[in-house]
């Protein structure tokens, strides 16, 4: 097996504290780095989660389940898109009268 070399710029403050962390962990930076990368190899994705802060994923989550709820009620689930845009259309015309 072949190894790689990996060089990161990172900041010292933040070094300081991981090294810290690390350490209380039993581990060195190059271990972390190295469980980290074995972890998102694994499960194919990051292994935690992210967010961005100005987005409310579980708003919007909620929102589309009660949406989809709704279109299942009332038998709309499964339309067409261009079905849809003209009930959006519809609807907005009605509230402009």
């Amino acid at each position: 097996m072949g190894y790689s070399l990996i060089q990161l710029r990172i900041e010292d403050q933040l070094k300081t504290q991981a090294n810290k962390l690390f350490d209380n962990l039993g581990l060195d930076m190059s271990t972390a780095i190295r469980i980290f990368l074995k972890r998102a190899v694994a499960t194919g994705s990051i292994p935690f989660e992210l967010k961005d802060s100005t987005f409310k994923a579980e708003a919007a989550l909620k929102a589309v389940m009660e949406l989809n709820e709704e279109a299942h009620k009332n038998g709309t689930a499964g339309m067409p898109d261009y079905m849809v845009a003209d009930e959006v259309a519809e609807y907005r015309a009605s509230k402009r009268k």
